[in-house]
């Protein structure tokens, strides 16, 4: 099997790695449309080679992973669906919803499968939780709290383009709780704040922002994210059911200290950002899509999925800038 990665900025090249140390992946091709760029990462990369443009790529691979930036992922994802070779793309495929529904209406007519990368919806533990939800070991989901906090704020340079808090950094919650609690979000209502750097204000953002999801069958779930932990990197998701309460991202390297005696302190090695904290996820995810290229297990990350996240995060934003609920209604919700 040999896998195509355009794009080999740290995303791209992190999953270039993953793949050539998969034992089913035969050889791993790299393309960047920055001249030489390819080529310089390829030779740091065992297991990889350098190819000079998009379709050399495509013509090679058996599957194919997007990591360009975003406002590239529609026509690169086009062409794969043109050359018909299934493909993960980098969370979002698209930046505006309207243009988003028009490419998940492409990407299912295609019949080809692609994959979109949240990817804690890899993540083992993450996984193990919402096997167990399915499996009414929780019981009635009563509530869902999840946070989610950078250790260091973002290249301030990087702001304007990034699409805001809840497209950028809450994206991944909005997709992850939902499918966790399996109903359709009905109110939401985000409140946000500038705490850390005027730059997020400059570019229209906010650097702390909370976020209240309420479900059609009436669970709630309550979301935090923040720019800033000065301890580290801490993403945990916490469920509370008639049966059981459960928690993920909570171990060793979690920035967070107890004040109880003989509570958990932060360890010397918390977790310093997203690549160590979702390492299995990330691992995990490169091993789901190389079978789905086989055909060996379903898309458990569809691109119709994708919207509802993309929806909400819409939805955030304009109820943070009204400061009132909004209501959901539709496929989408």
């Amino acid at each position: 099997m040999r896998i195509g990665v355009a794009g080999v900025g740290r995303i791209g090249t992190m999953h270039a790695t993953n793949l050539a140390a998969l034992d089913q992946v035969d050889e791993v091709l790299l393309f960047d449309p920055v001249p030489g760029r390819a080529a310089l990462a390829s030779a740091a990369l065992p297991g990889t080679k350098a190819v000079d443009d998009l379709d050399a790529l495509l013509t090679a691979s058996d599957g194919v992973l997007l990591a360009t930036p975003t406002n590239t992922h529609p026509a690169l994802l086009r062409a794969a669906l043109a050359a018909k070779v299934p493909a993960l793309c980098e969370k979002p495929i698209a930046s505006d919803l309207d243009e988003m529904r028009a490419l998940v209406d492409d990407v299912e007519a295609s019949g080809v499968e692609v994959l979109v990368g949240f990817q804690r919806r890899f993540d083992p533990a993450v996984f193990e939780l919402h096997r167990r939800i399915r499996a009414g070991e929780v019981g009635d989901v009563y509530l869902v709290r999840a946070i989610g906090n950078d250790a260091q704020p973002p290249d301030l340079a990087y702001l304007p383009a990034s699409g805001g808090i809840f497209r950028d950094l809450l994206i991944h919650d909005l997709d992850a709780v939902p499918w966790l609690v399996g109903e359709p979000v009905v109110e939401v209502y985000a409140s946000g704040s500038v705490l850390v750097n005027q730059a997020f204000a400059d570019a229209d953002d906010v650097d702390n922002a909370v976020v209240l999801l309420r479900f059609a069958g009436g669970a709630h779930a309550a979301l935090a994210g923040g720019r800033h932990d000065p301890l580290g990197y801490d993403h945990r998701i916490e469920v509370l059911g008639s049966k059981d309460s459960l928690a993920v991202g909570v171990d060793a390297r979690t920035p967070l200290t107890s004040l109880e005696p003989g509570g958990p302190v932060v360890a010397d090695d918390a977790y310093p950002g997203f690549p160590e904290r979702f390492h299995r996820a990330y691992l995990n995810e490169m091993t789901v899509f190389t079978q789905v290229v086989a055909g060996e297990v379903a898309n458990p990350s569809p691109a119709r999925e994708s919207l509802i996240s993309l929806r909400l995060a819409e939805a955030c934003e304009a109820s943070r800038r009204s400061g009132a609920p909004v209501r959901l209604t539709g496929v989408d919700a």
